[in-house]
């Protein structure tokens, strides 16, 4: 008696346990929940693509401030010469600063 009790309620609990991980799978199967999980993904990338753009940015602006100074292009400049070039970026930025892109959008759907 108590062994078929047992099973009883081992199957029952299985039965149970089995329809809540369908259902929870199902639900994360919807196009709905697809179309939210890629948007995620995308914003995740964009964000990555951004940090890395701004890595080879602060990189290049480092490297050619090193050139500069290496090839003597820091001298004082000769009223005579043409103008001299301007860096995009100023390679003296503090390095625990929050890093953002150089434009401020009203884009209400970017954080999602």
């Amino acid at each position: 008696m108590f062994r078929r009790t047992f099973w009883f309620t081992a199957g029952a609990a299985a039965g149970v346990w089995a329809t809540t991980k369908v259902n929870r799978k199902l639900k994360q199967l919807t196009p709905e929940s697809l179309a939210a999980q890629a948007a995620d993904k995308a914003i995740e990338t964009g964000h990555k693509l951004k940090d890395f753009a701004l890595d080879v940015r602060e990189g290049m602006v480092r490297r050619e401030a090193e050139l500069g100074g290496a090839l003597g292009l820091e001298a004082p400049v000769d009223p005579d010469l043409p103008v001299q070039r301007h860096f995009a970026v100023d390679a003296a930025e503090p390095a625990n600063t929050y890093r953002t892109l150089p434009y401020k959008t009203n884009n209400r759907n970017e954080d999602h």
